[in-house]
């Protein structure tokens, strides 16, 4: 057992990566379970893939109060992507990478940046650092990690994991990793998240257009920016668009509308919701 002499997640990941040694590194929350047969997984994974890769492995919550749904809908859908390796196709929504269920070559956590960030939400946030340095995520079918959900757990109290901190380490990584300057950005949606987003971007003065659907918005200034109907997107010829429409059914017909011009997820539209 080390005494963490700082404060905080950050600190003791810090603290124990200075402990740590071999050729892999890995974390896990000491009250969580693992399966028998992570490591020695995950670790043949690595040695099959070689390096520039991640192992990953599907996890499932449990807790001595029921789970809510939004646990539920969380598991199932980062169990999803990981099931095909394609965690990183919707990293804006949410955090693509278990922060308990991973390891990577140490050379490729330090070409990271490892745990030397003082960003929060910090697995959020090394995740974008691995999306950024292109390690590739293995595919996997198999639990391997099972997460305990409590009343008192960090990311349900601190305010380094509210809706406000996720909103802006995904708009700063997305200008730092995706945004192409070269193009019209557009926002889809007026909503919190939508004006949030707006806000930000009209500080950092980095131009947009905002479209939505609400007849009650289209035609109005919100920050004296003038809300467009979501149908003049035909209009552009050159654009990327921020998706902050939560909706499952309308971001279904987003996505297939923007298809139908031959635009891509990931490349010309991002769906941060």
């Amino acid at each position: 057992m080390i005494d963490n002499k700082g404060n905080g997640i950050i600190d003791a990941l810090q603290l124990g990566y200075v402990f740590s040694n071999g050729n892999f590194i890995t974390r896990m929350d000491s009250d969580d379970i693992m399966s028998p047969n992570k490591l020695e997984t995950q670790k043949n994974q690595l040695l099959q893939f070689g390096k520039n890769h991640i192992a990953l492995g599907l996890v499932k919550y449990f807790s001595n109060a029921p789970l809510g749904d939004g646990y539920k809908k969380y598991e199932t859908w980062l169990n999803k992507l990981t099931n095909k390796g394609l965690n990183f196709s919707e990293i804006y929504k949410e955090c693509v990478i278990a922060s308990p269920c991973w390891m990577v070559f140490r050379e490729d956590f330090d070409k990271c940046g490892g745990f030397n960030s003082s960003i929060y939400p910090e697995d959020y946030d090394l995740t974008f650092r691995f999306y950024k340095n292109k390690l590739i995520c293995i595919p996997s079918q198999e639990i391997l990690h099972y997460w305990r959900d409590y009343p008192e757990r960090t990311s349900r109290n601190d305010v380094h994991y509210a809706d406000s901190s996720f909103i802006n380490i995904k708009l700063n990584h997305f200008l730092t990793i995706d945004y192409n300057n070269t193009k019209k950005l557009i926002i889809w949606g007026a909503g919190k998240k939508g004006k949030k987003i707006a806000q930000q971007l009209i500080e950092k003065k980095i131009p947009f257009d905002w479209i939505c659907d609400n007849p009650k918005k289209i035609g109005k200034h919100i920050y004296n920016q003038l809300m467009l109907d979501y149908k003049t997107v035909d209009d552009y010829k050159n654009y990327q668009s921020i998706i902050t429409v939560a909706n499952s059914d309308f971001q279904k017909d987003i996505k297939k509308f923007l298809g139908k011009m031959n635009l891509l997820q990931g490349g010309d539209f991002f769906f941060f919701c």
